[in-house]
């Protein structure tokens, strides 16, 4: 009976890290800590605020359960760290020989849709096929959704169909598993059968076709939603909306939805202001975005980034740059494509000593991160040009990444074929790695095409300075 009662006081205290503290210091004095169902109640309790306590609990506990693990992997499922569901999972078949229930099969669905893992999740299912829960409609649901997140919504449908009750977010999970994964089709004939249509299910559809690039049939279904008088009462269709016009570059219809977004009295929402500016940017209307920008009430690293890569993309460098500064100066944390499109404008606007200082604070406050930013750089709408891989090749070189030396090198010699400078810095870089060969290699390359650097000069880098020196006729190399 006190079990029962300290159990229903730490669910009461879920969610609050001191109440769940405070119940749990209470449950040890009175020695009821390992009582069932305690344990499992303050590993759920624990979940709510903070999953390294919640993993030292677990492994206090003396005795572990069915329900236990049950909590715990629920609790995993939804962390910040999925992948923590794996080892749990086997312990719990090893060292506690314990078999799964429908409970820990859904947890672990959830986790292989979150880890992308097709091979965890058909286990999952073969598993839960030979088991006595295989009619349970819960676990079809996860499975449904793992299935579509996996990218086989073909699989997701054969289990759809097997459910004896199919609710409003099943319907709406197939639907948006087809239209996320190119299936556009597909998604709209399910969608046409489907009873008791949503808000839910047409921004579900909506969402998928543009993340798909079929822009055009997003707008034209957002068009006939509206004409259905579906009410909108959340502003994340009409964001993605927004989204697909920005895609379309469809100027008087980005307008329009503007003045949708005005009348539903949406225009300081965030992502909708973040989808208007980067709507007005690719629309040539950078005066628009300026004006979405600053009617928003707050701004999170994407309002910001929007702007500075919409300036950037304008030509207009100094503004790109003083938005950086009124970003950092609030607070927020630039991300790898605040530097690119910061880059992208110092270039251009042959700011090089200021690209170089950028590049040099993403090395220092962003460790590690250079390869998302050659990543972007790959995948801009704008072609990077010399200056913008210079100063890449520059910051890579300064971290030592010798592989991603060697990667941009190539991408200067495709623009700059006969530049010796490039030629220089890849065969240092083999040098530095004793990759002699490769070294006689670039030197023979050099001859072939008659490329030499100009005698007489060179310069070394010294903390933040450069220094020019005269060296002899020719170069050491």
């Amino acid at each position: 009976m006190l079990s029962s009662a300290a159990a229903a006081a730490v669910r009461a205290a879920a969610g609050s890290s001191a109440a769940v503290r405070g119940a749990h210091a209470r449950i040890l004095k009175e020695g009821l800590a390992h009582h069932a169902p305690i344990p499992a109640a303050l590993v759920s309790a624990y979940a709510k605020s903070r999953l390294p306590d919640d993993l030292h609990l677990f492994d206090e506990t003396p005795r572990r359960d069915i329900y236990l693990y049950s909590s715990l992997l629920a609790a995993v499922s939804r962390s910040a760290s999925p992948e923590l569901a794996l080892p749990v999972l086997r312990r719990m078949l090893s060292a506690d020989a314990l078999r799964p229930d429908h409970f820990v099969i859904a947890s672990v669905a959830s986790v292989s849709a979150r880890l992308r893992s097709l091979r965890l999740g058909r286990q999952l299912h073969a598993h839960f096929v030979a088991s006595p829960y295989s009619g349970d409609d819960v676990v079809k649901s996860s499975l449904v959704d793992m299935y579509c997140k996996c990218g086989f919504p073909d699989d997701a449908r054969k289990v759809f169909d097997s459910m004896g009750v199919k609710n409003s977010v099943m319907w709406t999970a197939l639907v948006s598993g087809y239209a996320s994964n190119g299936r556009g089709e597909e998604a709209l004939q399910l969608f046409r059968s489907m009873p008791g249509r949503n808000l839910f299910a047409w921004t579900a559809l909506i969402s998928g076709l543009v993340k798909t690039g079929e822009s055009v049939g997003a707008v034209e279904l957002f068009v006939e939603m509206r004409r259905d008088g579906v009410r909108i009462d959340d502003a994340f269709v009409l964001s993605i909306v927004i989204g697909g016009s920005a895609d379309l570059a469809a100027f008087v219809l980005g307008r329009q939805l503007h003045g949708s977004a005005m009348r539903l009295g949406f225009l300081s929402s965030m992502i909708v202001g973040n989808a208007l500016i980067d709507m007005y940017s690719k629309c040539s209307d950078i005066l628009s975005a300026r004006e979405v920008s600053a009617g928003i009430t707050f701004r999170d690293v994407i309002s910001w980034t929007t702007m500075v890569v919409g300036e950037a993309q304008h030509g207009r460098a100094e503004e790109a740059l003083a938005l950086y500064d009124r970003m950092v100066l609030v607070g927020a944390k630039p991300n790898e494509v605040t530097f690119v499109g910061l880059i992208y404008a110092c270039s251009h606007a042959g700011l090089v000593q200021k690209g170089r200082q950028l590049f040099e604070s993403m090395k220092n406050d962003r460790s590690g991160h250079l390869l998302e930013a050659e990543e972007l750089m790959t995948t801009m709408p704008y072609e990077p040009d010399e200056a913008t891989w210079g100063a890449l090749l520059s910051a890579c070189k300064k971290y030592k990444d010798a592989e991603m030396c060697i990667r941009i090198a190539d991408k200067l010699l495709e623009l700059r074929p006969k530049d010796s400078s490039t030629y220089i810095l890849l065969s240092n870089v083999y040098a530095v790695n004793g990759k002699w060969d490769f070294v006689a290699k670039v030197r023979k390359c050099m001859i072939g095409l008659e490329i030499r650097k100009e005698p007489g000069y060179s310069w070394i880098e010294a903390g933040k300075e450069f220094r020019l020196f005269h060296a002899g006729k020719c170069h050491l190399m």
